[in-house]
C-alpha cells in the first residue's frame, strides 16, 4: 500500500513541473513570434549576427537568441537645434530648421550608424552654420531658398551612405542680434522716410506740371477767342465800310439825278430858245442809264468786292448774304422806273430842240 503523505506530494510536483512546462511554452511561442506594423521593418539577429529584415506581418524568428531592431520607413520630421553663427560681414545671427527625411535601406542604417537621427541631426546643425558663415547678413535674410537648397546638397552624400535619404530643408528663423535689428529698423524707417518725401514731392512737381499744362490750354483758347473776335470785328467794320459806300454811292447818284432833272426842268421853262447842254449832263444821262441796271461804283478803277473769308466766318458773320443786304438797298434806292423813263424822254426832247434852234440861229446869222 502506498503512503497517503508521498502520494500527494508526488500529485503537487507534477501539477509544479506541468505549470512550468506551460508557461516556458507560452513564453517560448511570445519569443518565436514577431508581428511587425505595415510601414515599419525590423533588422534580425540571432546571437549577435546580423540574420536580414524581417517584413511587416506575422514572422517566427529563434526564441531566446533572437534580437530585432525596429526601422521607421514613413518621412520623418526632425528639428535641428537653434545655432550661433557669425556671417560673412561679421553680423551674429541666430538659426533653426526643419529637416525631412526617411529611410530607404534600413540594413545600412542599422549596421552604417549608431543612430541616424542624431547623426543627421549633428550634420544638419554644422551645416547650417557653415552655409550662414559664407554669406552676408542680407543674404541670410533674403535668399532662404538658397540656404535650404545648400544645406540639403551638403547632407545628401554622408546621409546617403547611411541608407536615409534627406528630402527636404527648411530653416524656419534667421535672427540677427538685437542691436543689429534696432539698426535695421532705423534704417527702414530712414527708407520709408526718404520714399515718403520723393512721393510727395514727385506728387507736387506732377501737379504743378499740371496746373502750368492747364495754364497754358487756357491762353492758348483765350487768345484764339480774342483773335477770332478781332478778325470778327475787323470784318463786321469791312463789312459795315462797304455797306455805307454802296448806300453813300447809291444815294450820292439818285441826288445827282434829282438834282440835274430839276436843273433840265428849269431850262425848259425859260423864255431862251437856245441851250448849252454841258457835258456833264450827257455823263449824267449816262449815269442815269447805269443807275438802272445797277451801281457803277468803283474804287480805283476798280469795282468793290467783298473780302474772303474763311467758311466759318462766313456762317458767323452772315457774309454770304451781302448780296441780298445790297439788293435790298439798291431796291430802296432805286426811282420809280416808269418816272424815270419819262424824265430821260424829256431831256432827250429838250436837248434836240435846243440843238434844232441853236442850227436855226447860225442860218440866220450867216
Amino acid at each position: 500500500m502506498y503512503d497517503p503523505v508521498l502520494l500527494q506530494v508526488s500529485t503537487f510536483e507534477v501539477t509544479i513541473v506541468g505549470l512550468f512546462v506551460l508557461v516556458l511554452a507560452i513564453v517560448t511561442v511570445w519569443q518565436m513570434v514577431r508581428i511587425v506594423d505595415a510601414y515599419d521593418k525590423e533588422a534580425l539577429t540571432v546571437f549577435g549576427e546580423y540574420r536580414g529584415l524581417i517584413e511587416p506581418g506575422i514572422n517566427f524568428v529563434p526564441p531566446f537568441v533572437s534580437r530585432t531592431y525596429p526601422f521607421d520607413m514613413r518621412t520623418q520630421t526632425m528639428d535641428v537645434p537653434r545655432q550661433e553663427a557669425i556671417t560673412r560681414d561679421n553680423s551674429p545671427v541666430t538659426a533653426d530648421a526643419v529637416v525631412y527625411l526617411r529611410v530607404m535601406d534600413a540594413k545600412k542604417a542599422f549596421l552604417e550608424v549608431e543612430d541616424y537621427k542624431t547623426a543627421v541631426s549633428n550634420l544638419a546643425q554644422t551645416t547650417l552654420r557653415a552655409v550662414i558663415g559664407d554669406m552676408e547678413l542680407d543674404e541670410t535674410l533674403n535668399k532662404r531658398q538658397e540656404i535650404n537648397a545648400r544645406i540639403r546638397k551638403e547632407l545628401d552624400e554622408p546621409t546617403d551612405e547611411w541608407g536615409v535619404r534627406v528630402e527636404s530643408v527648411e530653416v524656419r528663423e534667421v535672427n540677427p542680434s538685437p542691436e543689429v535689428q534696432n539698426a535695421m529698423e532705423q534704417q527702414t524707417g530712414a527708407e520709408r522716410r526718404r520714399r515718403a518725401t520723393i512721393l510727395e514731392a514727385q506728387g507736387e512737381r506732377r501737379s504743378a506740371v499740371e496746373k502750368a499744362e492747364g495754364d497754358k490750354q487756357s491762353n492758348i483758347i483765350r487768345a484764339q477767342g480774342e483773335k477770332q473776335s478781332q478778325i470778327l470785328e475787323a470784318q463786321g467794320d469791312a463789312i459795315s465800310t462797304v455797306l455805307r459806300a454802296k448806300s453813300a454811292e447809291s444815294m450820292g447818284e439818285r441826288a445827282i439825278i434829282d438834282k440835274g432833272m430839276d436843273t433840265l426842268e428849269a431850262i425848259g421853262q425859260g423864255e431862251s430858245t437856245t441851250f448849252v447842254i454841258p457835258q456833264e449832263l450827257t455823263s449824267l444821262v449816262g449815269r442815269y442809264g447805269k443807275h438802272l441796271t445797277g451801281s457803277d461804283v468803283e474804287a480805283d478803277g476798280q469795282q468793290l468786292d467783298s473780302l474772303q473769308f474763311d467758311a466759318e466766318t462766313r456762317e458767323l458773320v452772315g457774309l454770304d448774304d451781302i448780296k441780298e443786304i445790297l439788293g435790298e438797298i439798291d431796291r430802296a434806292a432805286e426811282m420809280d422806273v416808269e418816272e424815270l423813263e419819262q424824265q430821260a424822254k424829256a431831256v432827250k426832247d429838250g436837248a434836240s430842240n435846243a440843238a434844232s434852234a441853236g442850227h436855226v440861229e447860225e442860218e440866220t446869222n450867216d
